[in-house]
């Protein structure tokens, strides 16, 4: 599922960004405009699947949700119209919504009697949607080399193959009943943790928005000069991206294992506090290579590495706070409704990432991404003082 939703974001990307080459009107506005249009579908579906994952055994709606998006990706490369690419995105939405909540429901079952296994779990959960990004990215820009516009049908093929997995990989998942299930949505909502967490999640995944849109995707393959390295780096070799990708998740993934030791021996709050001070750095990092001009490779080398130790600290931020969220639930009726919560606050985070990077997109180029996240972890950091003593449990106990 995740090696498929990373080749698709890609082959999005690609495409739009083949289609301006050749003339047609499309820009950044509209790429970010599209990744919005995923998300938002997401937001709107992502509590009903929870609660419907509270209710049901999930492993219907994750399997459900695989076939949604093999249909949404297949219809995008079919044509060149506006409107198809909308309602291609908002079906990938849905199908999104269908996987994530039930999923980390059915992991909150499994690791209820053992918190360590659960930190580590989500820091599997975190590790598998880097695979996804690592491999979907190299699988999308080389399979669009290969037989571009036909790379669509062969990831709506491996979305296929992962519904079959799904159905088979979550047997024994449970649910409570609808009346079970209304009660504990309610519980969710009235927890402390997860209000007092949601402000800095929706500003961390309005990041996430920024960054894994396809945005980036088609500023470093257009065909443009705007003074910047990373701005159309990839114009002459957009499968490349790939390779990109890979890289940034095995760094990403390289962290989130160190992090799925530490984790469980650190005060959650201390290990999202360390991951967004991480974050700044990473800005500068990103800004001084951006800006590297005619520099020497030496140079760009030492600015790359010292930027990817800092990615890896700041990947323990979602595994911290799924932590908190699945400790504070339980595994009981109201687990699938708070990870519907979650894949909301993603949703409303994403879709407004989504649209910053649209704006700044346009007007800064790679730079106003950078910016736009140096702005969101500023609130977060701002906002994080908010978490009680009370919130600070060990991933351990």
């Amino acid at each position: 599922m995740r090696i498929a939703g990373g080749a698709s974001g890609v082959l999005v990307g690609l495409y739009l960004a083949e289609l301006a080459n050749r003339g047609r009107q499309v820009d950044a506005a509209l790429v970010g405009t599209l990744g919005a249009v995923s998300f938002g579908a997401e937001l709107l579906a992502a509590v009903p699947m929870g609660m419907l994952s509270d209710a049901v055994a999930p492993r219907a709606l994750i399997t459900g949700g695989a076939l949604l998006r093999a249909v949404a990706t297949q219809m995008f490369g079919m044509t060149g119209w506006a409107g198809i690419f909308f309602l291609s995105r908002a079906i990938e939405g849905l199908g999104a919504a269908a996987g994530a909540p039930p999923l980390l429901a059915h992991i909150t079952d499994v690791t209820e009697h053992d918190p360590a296994l659960r930190a580590r779990a989500m820091s599997y959960f975190e590790l598998s949607l880097l695979a996804g990004l690592a491999l979907g990215g190299l699988i999308g820009a080389q399979v669009w080399h290969i037989f571009h516009t036909g790379a669509f049908a062969t990831v709506a093929s491996i979305y296929l193959l992962c519904a079959g997995f799904l159905y088979f990989g979550a047997a024994g998942s449970r649910g409570h009943g609808s009346r079970e299930a209304l009660t504990g949505f309610w519980r969710a909502l009235h927890q402390p943790s997860l209000r007092r967490l949601a402000p800095v999640w929706l500003c961390v995944n309005s990041i996430v928005g920024l960054w894994l849109g396809p945005t980036l995707t088609f500023l470093m393959t257009q065909k443009v000069q705007s003074g910047q390295f990373l701005s159309g780096i990839f114009a002459d070799q957009p499968e490349h991206v790939g390779w990109m990708l890979l890289g940034y998740s095995l760094v990403f993934g390289a962290g989130v294992s160190g992090w799925s030791v530490i984790l469980p021996k650190m005060l959650i709050v201390r290990a999202l506090r360390i991951t967004l001070l991480a974050m700044f750095a990473v800005c500068l990092g990103l800004f001084l290579l951006n800006h590297s001009g005619a520099r020497s490779y030496g140079i760009r080398w030492a600015i790359g590495v010292a930027t990817a130790l800092c990615v890896m600290v700041e990947s323990g931020f979602t595994p911290a706070a799924l932590s908190l969220l699945a400790g504070a639930i339980g595994a009981q009726a109201g687990r699938g409704a708070a990870m519907g919560i979650y894949s909301v606050l993603l949703s409303i985070g994403a879709i407004g990432g989504s649209l910053l990077a649209a704006a700044l997109g346009n007007r800064f180029a790679v730079d106003g991404l950078i910016y736009g996240t140096v702005a969101m972890a500023v609130v977060a950091m701002a906002l994080l003082g908010r978490l009680h003593e009370g919130d600070m449990i060990h991933g351990s106990e």
